[in-house]
């Protein structure tokens, strides 16, 4: 994996190997500090990071003192088209600025950065295919996050993190492989505008598990329609399928056939709901017959086989003895509460 350089959102790393960090964005009004809050608290109590807002107007880069000062996270100034924003936002004390450089000129680029530099305010160059011209390629969207992260640094300033965005997924991909192999800077990943939470989820999972696979991404935004909650929770979702992030505990669960001699489904189910609180790595398999049960059991560090009346529980990879059906769930809770020290 290329470890990128690093910068500071207060005091969030990105890039230079640590680890990738969940941002996702309010909906309200920002010059409406109360409802702002309310919107970033929830966001962080759902495991936020990093939180962005829109600034629109000079009177919402006045705002961001107030919401600053009471957030409990670093707070993203999102500005476009009117410069002066950018500088209020710096002025007011803004922990990162999200600029798109299809729509700031490039002298008003330059007095960002140099102020952005005075404070040490990082600045995410923000490319989506949406502002720039129609049928531009992947490796033209990373080549205009380039061209202007040089403007940035002519300025002065090399705290940057750097994206390039498209709503479609191949693009997306393309596009991002392309600017990991022209910069060293950290990269800011996900799908704009994917859509609703059902189909959104889908592609952005396809989209940005591809580039975290591929050792891509330092920062993760899941862009959806609706509430930005959702956002946060599938962001983390998809960094533990890829395995980027393991502070969980992973309920692996067959599919069900004729076979099945136990309530997988609701097991699974279960457990999941149980044992979402910890935030220790530990794998369950819950397995409704012999065929995969035994295997799949034995790569957990906990899992059940089921058998018609009486299932066969396993230990850190071995048989440990056989229960009735109706004590499967309440054995498999002692177990996992034992093995994580509760």
């Amino acid at each position: 994996m290329k470890i990128k350089k690093s910068v500071f959102v207060k005091n969030i790393q990105i890039g230079g190997g640590a680890p990738v960090s969940v941002q996702s964005m309010t909906n309200t009004d920002t010059e409406n500090v109360s409802e702002t809050l309310e919107c970033v608290n929830r966001l962080y109590n759902a495991g936020a990071e990093l939180v962005r807002v829109s600034v629109p107007t000079l009177s919402a880069a006045d705002a961001l003192k107030k919401i600053i000062e009471s957030s409990p996270v670093p707070i993203i100034a999102d500005v476009h088209f009117d410069p002066k924003i950018a500088l209020k936002a710096i002025e007011s004390g803004v922990h990162k600025l999200r600029l798109n450089p299809s729509n700031i000129p490039r002298a008003a680029l330059k007095d960002i950065a140099r102020a952005a530099k005075e404070r040490h305010i990082p600045i995410r160059v923000g490319v989506n295919e949406g502002s720039v011209r129609q049928n531009v390629t992947p490796k033209k969207l990373a080549e205009l996050a380039v061209e202007t992260a040089a403007v940035l640094e002519d300025a002065g300033t090399d705290e940057l993190v750097l994206a390039v965005k498209s709503s479609d997924v191949k693009k997306t991909v393309e596009a991002y492989r392309e600017l990991d192999k022209m910069s060293d800077y950290p990269l800011h990943i996900g799908l704009t505008e994917a859509g609703t939470e059902s189909s959104g989820s889908v592609k952005s999972a396809i989209a940005v598990g591809s580039l975290l696979l591929d050792g891509i991404g330092d920062t993760v935004r899941i862009s959806l329609a609706g509430d930005p909650v959702k956002e946060v929770t599938w962001g983390i979702k998809i960094l533990r399928a890829a395995g980027v992030r393991k502070d969980f505990v992973e309920v692996i669960a067959c599919p069900t056939c004729a076979r099945t001699s136990i309530d997988v489904h609701s097991y699974a189910e279960k457990l999941e709901e149980l044992t979402a609180k910890y935030n220790k790595p530990l794998k369950i398999a819950v397995m409704g017959c012999a065929v995969n049960g035994i295997g799949e059991s034995r790569g957990a560090e906990i899992g059940v086989c089921g058998g018609k009346t009486r299932s066969l529980l396993f230990k850190d990879g071995e048989p440990y003895k056989e229960v009735d059906n109706s004590e499967v769930l309440s054995e498999l809770m002692r177990l996992t509460e034992e093995k994580l020290g509760q």
